[in-house]
């Protein structure tokens, strides 16, 4: 998984890159599988490799992104603020892992079943999920704009 995750992040091509993104989601759902979870596997599969992988070829097939010819310039001070963020999330991560050792025996407590976890949901976090619901809606919106069909000027120039 952390193979094709890296693939996706320094792959040129926009489609090559979503395609290693599926190999990741695919390997994220065998670890839910072999965790105990296979409906969340199986959630995991159908929803985002199954249907948000497919939006995204949608759109870069749509706003016809192609590989870059050359590459950019590259330079350390680049890497610096990526550097920074990895070892930051890996210092926090060092630390909440051995901060507390016994926490591991406790974890089990804050684990919901799906009842209490659709209740929570669709109860007290109702209005976060219509939030998110009508940010999709944008999203969905902004894609068909931007690849809707643009009928071109006498002079060669695009319409708004």
């Amino acid at each position: 998984m952390l193979a094709a995750i890296l693939l996706c992040v320094t792959c040129r091509n926009p489609v090559y890159a979503v395609i290693y993104l599926v190999k990741a989601l695919f390997a994220l759902a065998l670890l839910f599988y072999l965790l105990g979870a296979p409906l969340v596997a199986a959630w995991q599969v159908i929803v985002y490799v199954g249907a948000i992988m497919v939006l995204f070829l949608f759109i870069i097939m749509i706003l016809e992104l192609a590989p870059r010819e050359r590459p950019e310039d590259l330079n350390r001070r680049r890497w610096v603020p990526g550097l920074l963020v990895a070892s930051a999330i890996l210092g926090c991560t060092l630390l909440i892992i051995f901060q507390d050792p016994d926490a591991a025996a406790q974890g089990s407590a804050y684990f919901l079943g799906p009842r209490d976890f659709g209740a929570a949901l669709f109860g007290r976090y109702a209005l976060a999920v219509e939030v998110v619901s009508f940010q999709l809606l944008f999203a969905a919106v902004g894609a068909y704009y931007l690849g809707r069909y643009r009928p071109r000027r006498r002079g060669g120039e695009d319409l708004p």
